[in-house]
């Protein structure tokens, strides 16, 4: 589990078909000494697990299942990862809480400054728009925001400056691919309703 709470922004280094996956190798300022093989740590939103690590990077096999399936299938060298390693039971949840299960991607279609804020416009895939609500909670590239309005298939957040400054949410543009989480609690409700 996580929180959204992006606590490094890594780079990819190298990226590598394998026989089994496609195998990324990510630069970060994680103290490597204190992540354990086997560690799950959330890469845009996407929980990975560390297959190997080195000074100063880490590596993570991916499936075709993610790939198809996120923003990762198009990811190379050089590209900025906002990192997140997982919770600890005691650990403040500055966020809401996070699976790094990304629910779909969608697309940048507007971004406004705002006084030093920037207002961003996401377009969501269908049905995925149906549990996303006014107030509620997304994480969107794997960082915890709250929804601001929410039109048809379009929900809007804003991006105070420090987060702009210290993810790679700063680096969007129109027409960006991004990874999305739905809230999960929005997620059972929405399960319980059709089912009950």
């Amino acid at each position: 589990m996580f929180t959204g709470i992006v606590t490094d922004v890594g780079k990819v280094r190298a990226v590598r078909d394998t026989d089994r996956d496609r195998r990324f190798e990510i630069e970060t300022a994680f103290d490597l000494a204190t992540v354990e093989i086997g560690a799950s740590i959330a890469h845009a939103g996407c929980c990975l697990t560390v297959v190997e690590k080195g000074q100063n990077w880490f590596a993570v096999e991916v499936s075709g299942e993610t790939l198809d399936h996120t923003t990762l299938g198009e990811w190379t060298a050089g590209r900025a990862v906002n990192l997140e390693r997982s919770a600890r039971v005691g650990d403040e949840l500055g966020g809401h809480i996070v699976s790094g299960h990304v629910d779909g991607v969608g697309e940048i279609i507007s971004i406004v400054s705002e006084g030093g804020s920037h207002r961003v416009k996401v377009r969501v895939p269908r049905p995925l728009h149906r549990y996303i609500a006014p107030k509620g909670s997304i994480a969107i590239e794997g960082v915890s925001l709250t929804v601001n309005e929410v039109e048809d298939d379009v929900f809007g957040v804003n991006l105070i400056p420090h987060t702009w400054d210290v993810t790679t949410l700063g680096r969007l543009s129109v027409g960006s691919k991004v990874n999305l989480e739905i809230d999960m609690l929005a997620r059972y409700l929405a399960r319980w309703r059709e089912t009950a």
